[in-house]
């Protein structure tokens, strides 16, 4: 269990500024030293305002990545990457997210990525900080991946990835990093389809490598990009066997769902500590001191 009962963090990636938005969309106009000094200015700006909210877990905010799970893609070889996706204008959802063909064996000789991700952090934070890194589990990660005839289905697309998730953690681990998200999705998405027992063998198998090496947690979202979800948007289906993640901590968003289901943090917390979304990041509604006290209140009756 953690020594401090309410740890403050932020989950997944954090709003980039207007002038990172911009540049991202005519990133063929900048160098690569450019590039670089707006990676690490962004950084900057989301290390300050963590900081200046006291958060005791701070992160990069993500800001180097496009998107939390699909700019990984870059670093894969054995793919043919969607240059334009089919649907380009329109409600904003997944289908506009690419999809692409896997075209050989699956490998990320170059790491994921992430270690590079975390010494930017680590140089840029203030001392005695602590951080976090977040990495995609495998199952998410084979989401946008085309199954072929080496990768029959998605799960045989997962059992490739997974040694290079694990890689990615392990080395994560030994560049210094003492807290890690595995972010997992499509897991929740797809908890009430799919057999559940298998999807936490894949979860488990791939944190082995970092148990009790590192503090660990992992998010159980619905797939809410731009808004729209695409999973049920309940916890309920995903428990008891969830539970049996090998995590120190799992994350559930309720903010945005009106703290639908807050019951269920009762069935987390005699195994797992566990986090809570307070702050909706989709909502235009800026939450109060006061609204804060009073959903951290709401919480703290079932723990």
């Amino acid at each position: 269990m953690q020594p401090n009962p309410l740890r403050t963090t932020v989950i997944g990636s954090y709003p980039f500024p207007s002038w990172l938005e911009f540049a991202s969309q005519h990133l063929s106009e900048f160098g690569l030293a450019d590039i670089a000094e707006m990676q690490e200015d962004a950084v900057i700006a989301a290390i300050h305002d963590q900081v200046a909210a006291d958060l005791d877990v701070i992160t990069d905010g993500e800001q180097t990545r496009f998107d939390f799970n699909l700019s990984f893609y870059g670093y894969l070889n054995g793919i043919e990457l969607e240059s334009v996706s089919p649907r380009r204008f329109g409600p904003p959802a997944h289908d506009q997210r690419g999809r692409h063909a896997i075209t050989g064996t699956l490998a990320a000789p170059r790491g994921l990525g992430a270690v590079d991700e975390f010494q930017r952090l680590a140089r840029l934070a203030p001392a005695g900080v602590t951080l976090k890194a977040s990495v995609p589990g495998p199952f998410t990660l084979s989401g946008r991946l085309i199954p072929n005839k080496q990768y029959p289905d998605r799960f045989a697309v997962t059992e490739a990835l997974l040694p290079i998730v694990q890689q990615e953690l392990v080395a994560l681990v030994e560049a210094g990093c003492r807290e890690i998200t595995v972010d997992e999705p499509s897991m929740s998405c797809y908890a009430a389809k799919l057999d559940r027992r298998r999807l936490v063998d894949i979860f488990n198998r791939t944190l082995e490598p970092i148990v009790e090496r590192c503090r660990t947690s992992t998010h159980l979202c619905f797939g809410n990009f731009k808004g729209h979800a695409v999973g049920t948007r309940q916890y309920a289906p995903m428990f008891p066997d969830f539970l049996d993640f090998n995590v120190d901590e799992i994350h559930v968003e309720m903010a945005s769902r009106e703290f639908a289901e807050l019951e269920l943090i009762a069935e987390i917390v005699p195994r797992r500590d566990v986090s809570v979304g307070i702050i909706d990041v989709k909502s235009y509604y800026i939450e109060t001191p006061d609204d804060v006290a009073a959903r951290v209140r709401r919480c703290l009756e079932y723990v």
